[in-house]
C-alpha cells in the first residue's frame, strides 16, 4: 500500500510508465512534440504492465481537451487517495481549542474562586520549590518568595490542570515571541507575558463578563485610551501586537505611579484606585502579601495565579511538560496592507489557507471582513509559504474580490431573515465560527438565540437557527448536498493537485468564475482534495 501511495503521489519520477495518444500538446503553456513534459520532467512514451487511467486537462492554442494518461500503478485510482482520518481529528481538535473560550472560562474561575487549602502533591517537594523561588527570584523584579499560600496554588494548578498547562504551553509558542518584542521595546519585565495567561488564557477573542476583550482584557474605555480601535468591523484589543503594545504602555504608566511591579500588576487588574484604598486600609503597607486581603477577591488572587503559573512555565521541563510546535510560529507568518475590503473566505480560496488558520491570526477582524478605509492601515496577517502568491496576485484577487462584493449587493434583498427556525445538532468538531458560516448567520445571532455565555458547544446539544435565506436553501440539513448544474455543451475533466483552491483552478480558464465551478460539480464549501476531478466548460 505505501508503494502504491508513493507511486501516485510521485507518479513523474517514474522512469517508463506513459504512453501518448496525440502529437502535441501543452501543459502550462508549454508545447513540445512526440513527449509528454510535466513540470520539466520527460517521460517515455512507452509502458507495461497493470495499469490505471487518470484523466486531467491540457491546453493547446486556447482549446480544452481531455487527455488519458496511463500509469502503471497496481490498478488503485488516485482518486481514492483519503486523508489520515485519525489526523483530521487531531487538527479538528487544534482548531477547537483556538476557537472555544474552554481554557479562558476555567482560568477566570481559578482566579476569582482560588483557595489556599493544603494539597497533596508528594512530586514537589517543598524544599525543591523554595530552592526553584529563590532562583526565580534572583532574575526577576517581582517578589517571589516562598509563603505557603504560593505553594498551595502551585500544587493544586500541576495537581488539577496539567491538560490545560500543556494547552498553554503550546500556544506560548506562538504567542511569546511576539510579545516579548513588544514588552522588550518599552523596557518591560519580559516575564509580563505570563501575565497574559492570567488575563486570558492566550485567547485573542476572550471576553469577561464585564465586557473586558482580548488577550490583555482592556475594556473599551481604556483601549479607546491607548489608540486600540473598536468599530463595527474591527476590534484591536483582540490584536496580538497592538494589543500587546497598549499593555506595555499601561504598565508603564502604573509603575511610575506604585514603583513596584507586584503592585502594578493588581492595579492592572482592579484599578489604581482599588489598590490605593487596600493601602490606606492596610495602614500603609506597600507590600502585595500584607495588602491582598483588603483587595477585591479577584484581585486577591491574581498575583498567586501569576506566580503560579511563572513557575511551572520556567520550570516546565523539570515537571514533565512538553514543547510542542504550535500550528504556527510567529516568524513562519508576515503581513500584507489590504488595498481594499476583503473578506477571509476570499482570500481562503485565493491563496488555499483554511480560514480557520486566518482566523486565527487575524483576530481583530470581529466579522472576518478587512475594511479598507483612507487613512487607516489594516493588514493581513498569512502564513509565509502563501504571501509571495498572494502578492504576486494582488489585482486579480481584488478583482475578484470586488466581484463577489458587487454580486452580494445585487443579491442582498434576498438575503433577509427567516421568520422559520432550524433546529441543528452539534456534532464532534463542531464550533459556532463553522455553524455561523454553514447557514449564512452570525456567531452572535446564534449565541442570542440561544442563550450562549461562551462559544462552549457539547456534542448532542441543539442550537436554535433562524436561517437566511439565499439562492442555497440554508434551512436544509447540513449534510445536504448540493445538486450539480449541468454543463451545456463539451466540458472538460480537471484533476485537483496539491495546492489548488477553487479560486487558482478559477485563473486557469478564462471566463470561469468560482462559483461557476461549485455550480457544475455540487460544492456546497471550498475544500478540495487532492485526485478529486472537477468538471470545467469549455469557453
Amino acid at each position: 500500500m505505501a508503494f502504491r501511495f508513493f507511486v501516485v503521489l510521485y507518479i513523474l519520477s517514474l522512469p517508463s510508465c506513459f504512453s501518448q495518444t496525440q502529437d502535441t500538446i501543452s501543459i502550462q503553456n508549454t508545447k513540445v512534440k512526440d513527449t509528454l513534459v510535466v513540470q520539466n520532467t520527460v517521460i517515455p512514451d512507452t509502458i507495461s504492465g497493470p495499469t490505471v487511467v487518470l484523466k486531467s486537462a491540457v491546453v493547446e492554442d486556447n482549446t480544452y481537451t481531455q487527455k488519458t494518461i496511463e500509469a502503471t500503478v497496481d490498478s488503485t485510482s488516485i482518486a481514492n487517495l483519503k486523508d489520515n482520518e485519525e489526523v483530521l481529528k487531531l487538527d479538528q481538535a487544534w482548531f477547537d481549542e483556538l476557537y472555544s473560550n474552554r481554557l479562558f472560562d476555567t482560568i477566570y474561575k481559578t482566579v476569582t474562586e482560588l483557595d489556599y487549602k493544603p494539597v497533596d502533591y508528594p512530586e514537589l517537594h517543598t524544599d525543591t520549590l523554595k530552592a526553584r523561588l529563590k532562583e526565580l527570584d534572583a532574575r526577576t523584579p517581582f517578589n517571589v518568595e516562598y509563603n505557603p499560600s504560593l505553594e498551595n496554588v502551585i500544587k493544586s494548578y500541576l495537581k488539577h490542570r496539567r491538560n490545560s498547562i500543556q494547552n498553554l504551553l503550546t500556544l506560548s509558542a506562538f504567542y511569546f515571541p511576539m510579545f516579548e518584542g513588544e514588552l522588550d521595546k518599552h523596557n518591560i519585565p519580559l516575564e509580563i507575558k505570563y501575565l497574559a495567561i492570567v488575563e486570558s488564557a492566550l485567547k485573542p477573542r476572550a471576553r469577561s463578563r464585564v465586557g473586558a476583550t482580548g488577550l490583555w482584557q482592556f475594556m473599551y474605555g481604556t483601549g479607546k485610551e491607548y489608540g486600540l480601535d473598536v468599530s463595527s468591523y474591527v476590534d484591536e484589543r483582540s490584536d496580538p501586537i497592538k494589543s500587546t503594545e497598549a499593555a506595555a504602555k499601561y504598565l508603564s504608566r502604573l509603575y511610575k505611579i506604585f514603583g513596584d511591579w507586584d503592585l502594578a500588576l493588581a492595579a492592572y487588574n482592579s484599578g489604581p484606585g482599588n489598590v490605593g484604598k487596600a493601602i490606606r486600609r492596610s495602614g500603609g503597607y506597600r507590600n502585595y502579601w500584607n495588602i491582598r486581603h483588603n483587595l477585591p477577591r479577584e484581585t486577591a488572587g491574581y498575583l498567586p495565579a501569576f506566580l503560579a503559573n511563572m513557575y511551572i512555565f520556567e520550570y516546565a521541563k523539570e515537571h514533565g511538560f512538553k514543547n510542542y510546535k504550535p500550528e504556527f510560529a510567529y516568524f513562519e507568518t508576515d503581513t500584507v496592507l489590504v488595498k481594499q475590503q476583503i473578506t477571509l473566505d476570499q482570500v481562503s480560496e485565493a491563496v488555499g489557507t483554511p480560514i480557520e488558520q486566518l482566523q486565527f491570526l487575524n483576530p481583530s477582524y470581529k466579522l472576518d471582513i478587512i475594511p479598507f478605509i483612507k487613512d487607516e492601515n489594516y493588514v493581513l496577517r498569512l502564513p509565509r509559504s502563501v504571501v509571495g502568491t498572494f502578492v504576486n496576485n494582488e489585482e486579480r484577487i481584488y478583482a475578484y474580490a470586488k466581484a463577489e462584493l458587487d454580486k452580494r449587493e445585487k443579491q442582498m434583498p434576498q438575503f433577509i431573515e427567516s421568520q422559520k427556525n432550524t433546529i441543528y445538532r452539534v456534532k464532534s468538531g463542531d464550533y459556532l465560527g463553522k455553524i455561523s458560516r454553514m447557514y449564512g448567520v452570525r456567531v452572535s445571532e446564534i449565541k442570542r438565540w440561544n442563550g450562549l455565555r461562551s462559544n462552549n458547544l457539547k456534542i448532542g446539544q441543539r442550537l436554535t437557527i433562524f436561517p437566511r435565506t439565499s439562492h442555497v436553501n440554508a434551512t436544509s440539513s447540513a449534510k445536504a448536498t448540493v445538486k450539480p448544474v449541468p454543463i451545456k455543451g463539451d466540458f472538460i475533466n480537471y484533476m485537483v493537485k496539491d495546492g489548488d483552491s477553487l479560486w487558482s483552478i478559477s485563473q486557469k480558464f478564462s471566463g470561469v468564475s468560482v462559483q461557476n465551478i461549485k455550480d457544475w460539480n455540487g460544492i456546497s464549501g471550498t475544500k478540495l482534495k487532492p485526485g478529486m476531478i472537477l468538471k470545467i466548460a469549455k469557453s
